[in-house]
């Protein structure tokens, strides 16, 4: 077992390597457009829980490239408008071209109107989301959570998305999924559940593509009012006929693609030598960089000895952690003025 293990488990995760992608979930957003077709016209868009930034950087390229092509070639282009990317997130993440990059909470109002600060005051035509909870294992919670974290970017998407807008966000699918949908589509008048061909089968993970944004009549954004209350009827998903909502199931990708569940040879073309790659981005401040720290330095408390202080364990390592990343947090603060400055 070595490095290049992986990549024979995971076809999507050694491709987004070779082609560059922060995250093999660059993927599941490039199949979503492929079926759906979720970059045409769009001239502003939002990330939401962006980091590591693979989705930003689908949006990067896509819509960034479209746009310098169209103005290089001479040819007609669809719209005046600059393209715009904003990037949304709570922990730190490396700088992407075209991207603006705000470090906030996506559940306050002051994320909301940064945006559309970004926008000059207007709204986005796409919003797209890949948050999800670190996951516990037990499904029931899980889905819980995930379900609440898909509500908090609805909550904010109402504030920032235009009229026939469009939104994406990734979703967890159980027994009470159907709640979900009932509540996504009180705001759009098509929602449909997909699953790209590079999320795995065995997940239990899907996508909602909700297009043609269209709030009830008189409805104001509200953050400090979730969306979901608890006042509804337990057995929902017995419900029948009308009062029952049934949204469409959609496999993305046809049968030529990679299967995300199958573990592929590392000599997939006769004619080129396979190379490890190493990942793209590392993480800037992850979560688990104490926990690492600890281990590679035998510092984690053991039976029948003493620990030493953690506070001047963690000083020390934030010092050298700074010192290290230095060179990467200069360039990540060009164009950072915009940003909230919330710690990660």
């Amino acid at each position: 077992m070595g490095r290049s293990s992986k990549d024979k488990r995971d076809i999507y995760y050694r491709l987004a390597k070779e082609e560059g992608w922060r995250a093999r979930s660059a993927f599941k957003l490039l199949q979503l457009d492929e079926e759906f077709g979720l970059f045409e016209g769009v001239t502003r868009a939002v990330d939401l829980c962006a980091a590591p930034g693979s989705w930003s950087q689908v949006l990067s390229r896509k819509l960034r490239v479209k746009e310098d092509s169209g103005r290089a070639g001479g040819g007609e282009e669809e719209k005046g408008e600059e393209v715009k990317l904003v990037a949304v997130d709570l922990q730190a993440m490396a700088p992407l071209p075209g991207v603006t990059q705000i470090q906030g909470d996506i559940t306050k109002i002051s994320t909301a109107q940064e945006i559309i600060r970004h926008f000059e005051g207007q709204p986005a035509d796409l919003v797209v989301c890949d948050g999800a909870p670190d996951v516990t294992g037990l499904h029931d919670v899980d889905e819980y959570i995930q379900a609440q974290l898909l509500l908090a970017a609805l909550n904010i998407t109402t504030h920032v998305l235009k009229a026939g807008g469009t939104f994406v966000a990734k979703i967890f699918r159980g027994k009470d999924v159907t709640l979900l949908y009932s509540q996504l589509r009180i705001f759009f008048s098509n929602v449909t559940c997909a699953k790209p061909r590079s999320s795995r089968n065995s997940s239990i993970e899907a996508f909602v593509v909700c297009q043609n944004y269209s709030p009830p009549e008189g409805y104001v954004p509200n953050m400090s009012n979730p969306l979901l209350d608890h006042s509804y009827d337990v057995d929902f998903n017995q419900l029948e006929g009308p009062n029952r909502i049934i949204v469409p199931f959609l496999a993305c990708g046809d049968l030529s693609a990679f299967d995300s569940d199958r573990t592929y040879p590392l000599q997939l073309d006769a004619s080129k030598e396979y190379r490890y790659t190493p990942p793209t981005q590392p993480p800037i401040c992850p979560p688990y960089q104490q926990a690492c720290h600890l281990r590679r330095n035998n510092l984690l408390a053991k039976e029948d000895s003493p620990s030493p202080p953690l506070d001047d364990t963690f000083s020390s390592m934030r010092l050298s952690s700074r010192e290290e990343r230095a060179p990467t947090e200069a360039v990540a603060s060009v164009g950072a003025a915009a940003q909230s400055g919330t710690g990660c």
